[in-house]
C-alpha cells in the first residue's frame, strides 16, 4: 500500500507571468535610475562678432599667453612653467591693478589666451585649465568674502551679489585653435 508506484506529474512553474514580471522590473529600474551625464568643460562663449566687425584692440600687457605644446610643457609668455604655478601666476596677473608694467592694468582688462597644439596631452591641458579656473574661483571667493562675508559658491545663483563678484573678476579666457600639424 505504501510502496505503490504512482505516476505523478512533476510540478511546473508557469512561465507566462515571468515575462510580465521581468518587463515590469525593467520599466521600474529605467524610471528610478539616474544617469550621470558628463557636462564637459564648462565655458561660456561670447556672442559671435558681426562679419564686418573688427576685434577690439588689446594692449599686450593685458594678455597672458599660455601655450601647452606637444610635449606637454606649459609656457606662459614663452617661459616654461610647472602646472602648479599657473594658478598663482594668473592670480598675480589679474590682481595687478596697474602696479607692475608687465602685468594687466585691471582685472576687467586681463585676458588669458590659451593655445595648444594638436598633439598636446589631454591630461596636461585639463590640469592647466583646472588651474586657470581654480585661480578665478579663488579670486571670486576672496571678493565675495570681503564684500558679502560668504564664499562665492554660497551666493544664490544668478543673484545681484554673484553678478557683482563676476564684475569684479570677469573670466576673460580665449581658447585659440590648435596649430595645424
Amino acid at each position: 500500500m505504501f510502496n505503490k508506484n504512482r505516476n505523478r506529474d512533476e510540478a511546473e512553474i508557469g512561465g507566462a507571468g515571468m515575462a510580465d514580471i521581468a518587463f515590469l522590473l525593467l520599466i521600474f529600474f529605467l524610471l528610478v535610475t539616474t544617469i550621470d551625464i558628463d557636462t564637459g568643460i564648462g565655458l561660456q562663449l561670447p556672442p559671435a562678432p558681426e562679419e564686418d566687425q573688427d576685434p577690439p584692440p588689446i594692449k599686450e600687457r593685458n594678455l597672458l599667453n599660455i601655450l601647452v605644446n606637444a610635449e606637454g610643457m606649459i609656457l606662459i609668455d614663452d617661459e616654461p612653467t610647472q602646472v602648479e604655478q599657473v594658478k598663482q601666476i594668473l592670480k598675480d596677473f589679474v590682481t595687478n591693478r596697474g602696479e607692475d608694467p608687465d602685468l594687466s592694468e585691471s582685472p576687467d582688462k586681463a585676458i588669458v589666451s590659451i593655445k595648444t597644439s594638436r598633439e598636446t596631452p589631454y591630461r596636461t591641458y585639463i590640469n592647466m585649465l583646472d588651474e586657470v579656473m581654480g585661480a578665478y574661483n579663488e579670486l571670486r571667493d576672496e571678493a565675495s568674502q570681503s564684500e558679502f562675508g560668504v564664499p562665492y559658491s554660497q551666493l544664490e545663483d544668478d543673484s545681484e551679489q554673484q553678478e557683482a563678484v563676476r564684475d569684479i573678476y570677469p573670466k576673460k579666457i580665449s581658447i585659440a585653435e590648435p596649430d595645424e600639424g
